[in-house]
């Protein structure tokens, strides 16, 4: 099906970097660390990187490399009966995607806000109450409405002409988006009193790891990086199919992985200063962007709404990155499945079917407002947390452990290195990958399922 494949591979890893980059590095990363011990949790994500994330990064190249198709017909050509592991990936992105639309509206939100108080507009956020400004920003359901529908419009864009638009964004969004934060760490670091935001950032807090809570740190901890690095939710198997034969898969992984950690860190180090120069609170959940960074920048004088602009233009350039993989991943897969039943597999319907499928979730959660927009309530959720719950909660660690359980053991190490080993190739870690693969990830993912289980539904196990 694909004779699409990337040029380059500094546009493959920009492209994988950038559906990695988003809101789980920015805002996710940030705040999750901010309530689990600050350094204490991100020890852990490093070795959660390490041991699980770049080794089941390289097994996702492989299952899509193989085979070159889309991520149902991957697993099942990897291994007869796992094809449900692209069913699981499926649907944890289409989920996952419906309130990340969203996020990106909100980011597009305060961006304007920002702008608008910079050019002295009556539609600026001009030093009003942030709590009230979110607030009455949620609760106008068709703000937050018509900036998905321009989130979606722009994803569609973006990847109108397959994987070459995707390259080409990519390939600039990402270094833009690294100088923009590093511009924001330099002011952020300029604060008075910001160095209690760096230890808070550096320095360990063992206490959270007392009794049973290193399972939960560890749970949270094996689940943001699987979000973050978007493995699980059948992204990475979607671009390994578009990967060319001669790239080297075990040096595309240790990029995505190192980029992506890297962003997260620099997220905490831009964020977590600041929030303590102004005596905000660091653990504030979804207000930790939206509400508590806000007072930050209000609380800057005249340069608060350059760099409020700066913070969510970065963020919603991130979102947007993530998104084309998002809607990527299922236009490859309805690709396939047209195919196989000899349908039209023309890009462009397929591409606006999946657009209006997210566009509808997105909707729905813009709606929803985060519980307040009068919308029924799954299982007691408000619909965005209903999605994640669903998504990164138990869909992606429970396909990660099946993928983990498929190339550890059944599959093997020669089964990865028939080809990685293309063209030349060396792969140096196959011992540290195939260790990992079979005994220290799955014991991890089981970890992470469990875990989020506990902590969703408040189960109180540990």
């Amino acid at each position: 099906m694909k004779n699409n494949k990337f040029a380059s591979g500094f546009g493959f890893v920009m492209a994988a970097v950038g559906s990695a980059v988003g809101v789980g590095n920015l805002w996710g990363f940030p705040y999750k660390m901010g309530s689990n011990g600050g350094f204490a949790f991100l020890l852990c994500y490093l070795v959660v990187v390490a041991a699980v994330g770049f080794v089941v990064m390289q097994g996702e190249f492989v299952i899509g490399r193989r085979t070159g198709k889309g991520v149902v017909e991957c697993y099942r050509n990897a291994g007869k009966g796992y094809g449900w592991i692209g069913w699981v990936g499926s649907a944890a992105i289409l989920l996952i995607t419906g309130f990340c639309i969203t996020l990106t509206a909100y980011c597009m939100k305060y961006f304007i806000g920002n702008v608008g108080t910079l050019v002295g507009a009556s539609w600026g956020i001009n030093g009003g109450d942030p709590a009230a400004y979110w607030n009455n920003f949620l609760q106008n359901g068709w703000q937050a409405a018509l900036l998905t529908v321009l989130a979606t419009v722009i994803t569609v864009y973006i990847m109108y002409k397959g994987t070459s638009g995707i390259e080409k964004f990519c390939k600039y969004a990402m270094p833009a988006l690294v100088i923009m934060l590093i511009i924001v760490i330099i002011k952020s670091l300029s604060l008075p009193g910001s160095m209690a935001g760096l230890e808070f950032v550096f320095k360990p807090d063992w206490s959270v790891f007392k009794g049973t809570g290193w399972i939960s740190v560890f749970s949270k901890a094996t689940g943001q990086a699987f979000f973050s690095l978007s493995l699980g939710m059948a992204i990475m198997v979607t671009y390994g199919a578009y990967l060319k034969k001669s790239e080297n898969i075990e040096k595309s992984a240790v990029m995505v992985c190192f980029f992506d950690t890297l962003v997260a860190v620099m997220a905490g180090v831009a964020i977590f200063p600041a929030v303590f120069a102004f005596g905000q609170e660091p653990t504030g959940g979804t207000a930790l962007l939206f509400v508590t960074m806000q007072t930050v920048f209000n609380d800057m004088g005249k340069v608060g709404p350059l760099f409020g602009a700066i913070l969510y233009l970065l963020v919603t350039i991130a979102e947007l990155t993530s998104l084309v993989s998002m809607f990527e991943a299922p236009v490859s897969f309805i690709t396939d499945l047209r195919q196989e039943k000899g349908k039209s597999t023309r890009r462009g319907p397929i591409l606006f079917g999946v657009a209006a499928f997210n566009l509808l979730t997105g909707l729905i959660v813009a709606f929803d407002a985060l519980g307040q927009g009068g919308l029924f309530q799954p299982l007691g959720f408000c619909w965005m947390d209903f999605f994640d719950l669903f998504s990164e909660g138990l869909l992606i660690p429970l396909g990660s452990l099946a993928t983990t359980i498929l190339i550890g053991w059944k599959l093997g190490g020669q089964w990865m290195a028939d080809e990685i080993e293309q063209e030349g190739n060396v792969w140096k870690s196959r011992k540290f990958t195939m260790f990992c693969m079979k005994w220290i990830a799955p014991v991890l993912l089981a970890f992470a399922l469990v875990g989020q289980i506990n902590s969703f539904f408040g189960l109180g196990w540990f």
